[in-house]
């Protein structure tokens, strides 16, 4: 990966460090609540179902959330078309998992792996985007297409017996370390730009 950054004028280094800037708080931030989501989800699933199943609707509808973040991290001029579907997509599938847990868990993992495959996308042509104006998306894209295997992963194996709410601790604990990886890499994307003015 090339951590260097073309010299650009001041206006447009500053507003690449604002983006930065706020896209490394927001990652922490996903990180962060990935960690938290797994611990509940682990404890929660094997005590109490009803919990495990609130943290499950929880989960889209926090990324829906972020999204709303990702869309103030950005310039105005930037265009956030990605995010707007994206958000659309998360509140469809927050109410979809809500109303297929009530038909059962596989069910709802079908749904949520279908959101996997296509946030997945979308977070990989973010990054893809990104990495042109602030390097350092290599954990995103590399997140992105492994949300996309893990939905498919997820719809075929859905109706296994050993499937169920806690198959889906181990996604949001790759997610974590790859919004970590990105949030630490864009640390230093932020430290060239204002290195550059």
């Amino acid at each position: 990966m090339n951590s260097s950054i073309e010299p650009i004028s001041t206006t447009g280094s500053a507003t690449a460090i604002q983006t930065a800037r706020s896209l490394r708080k927001l990652y922490f931030a996903r990180a962060a609540f990935s960690v938290i989501w797994v611990i509940l989800i682990s404890v929660f699933v094997k005590t109490n179902n009803s919990i495990a199943e609130i943290l499950f609707i929880i989960y889209p509808a926090w990324d829906v959330f972020a999204t709303y973040l990702d869309v103030k991290a950005n310039p105005p001029q930037v265009s956030k078309k990605p995010q707007y579907i994206n958000g659309v997509i998360g509140i469809v599938t927050t109410i979809g998992v809500a109303l297929a847990l009530q038909k059962g868990v596989s069910i709802a993992l079908m749904v949520f792996g279908a959101w996997a495959i296509i946030t997945g996308l979308i977070q990989l042509i973010l990054g893809l985007r990104r990495r042109k104006e602030l390097g350092g998306q290599w954990p995103m894209i590399i997140s992105g297409g492994q949300s996309m295997l893990a939905g498919i992963a997820f719809i075929a194996m859905a109706k296994s017996p050993s499937m169920g709410i806690n198959s889906l601790a181990g996604y949001s604990a790759f997610g974590a370390f790859y919004f970590l990886i990105a949030a630490i890499r864009l640390s230093k994307t932020k430290k060239s730009l204002e290195r550059a003015i």
